[in-house]
């Protein structure tokens, strides 16, 4: 019977990205890139951030799980994502992939539908997005937003956790893609491992919000929250529902 996603085992988990300091390759929005290599800093894993075909084929073979976010695409990052896709599945690492902005283009949906037919671990995007993106095949599904929802084959669950400055900075989405991704370098469970990480990034978002005068300083203060977190600050603030027979 598959296992439901707790407080505890996000705790667990946090522990051992922080001890085990995963290498997480993103092939990322170019807007949030520091952004993104921050927060993964943060929370104790190691990103790499190159989109160059020469280099490509190195740096996913040295990670350990791979994040892909479509946010600036153009013909050259698709033929590197294309690339670093095969790599990962060859080499048996997991892999999310962000949608971004697939409803706004038919040629953009189109390559979100090639990659949804690769076999990636998790797609995770808006609701317009995941609307547009339909049927994941075996993928976890993830459809972001005031409560982000996570659904596979045997369980649906929702993270209640976060706070509404999260929306305001650019890259908040992303980063959590990268977060995910350390998570799944550590535990091959997809679901558990993308509700945990999503229970971090909410718990440390409602944390940094005490702190936050408005975007600006809420920016500083998620990081500071991540890296800051404890497994007792997750364990008294964690709130995760889901549906069990």
């Amino acid at each position: 019977m598959a296992s439901f996603p707790t407080a505890e085992k996000a705790a667990d988990l946090l522990a051992l990205v922080r001890e085990r300091r995963p290498r997480v390759h993103c092939l990322m929005n170019t807007v949030v890139q520091k952004f993104t290599a921050d927060g993964i800093t943060a929370i104790g894993g190691i990103p790499s951030m190159t989109s160059s075909e020469e280099e490509i084929e190195s740096f996913v073979t040295k990670t350990t799980a791979l994040t892909i976010n479509l946010g600036t695409l153009d013909e050259a990052r698709r033929k590197v994502i294309r690339i670093a896709v095969a790599i990962a599945n060859r080499q048996g690492k997991p892999w999310i992939v962000d949608p971004v902005h697939c409803d706004y283009s038919p040629s953009r949906l189109e390559f979100a539908h090639e990659l949804s037919r690769l076999h990636p671990s998790i797609i995770r995007g808006n609701a317009a997005e995941m609307a547009v993106i339909g049927d994941v095949g075996g993928a976890l599904r993830i459809q972001t937003g005031a409560v982000d929802r996570l659904s596979d084959a045997d369980r649906n669950v929702r993270i209640v956790n976060g706070n509404a400055l999260m929306a305001k900075v650019t890259g908040t989405g992303c980063l959590s893609g990268g977060i995910i991704a350390a998570f799944m370098a550590v535990e091959p469970d997809a679901m558990l491992a993308a509700a945990s990480a999503l229970t971090v990034t909410g718990v440390s978002a409602e944390f940094a919000a005490r702190q936050a005068s408005g975007p600006g300083s809420f920016e500083v203060a998620f990081l500071d929250a991540l890296f800051n977190l404890k497994s007792e600050d997750i364990l008294s603030h964690a709130r995760i529902e889901h549906d069990e027979d």
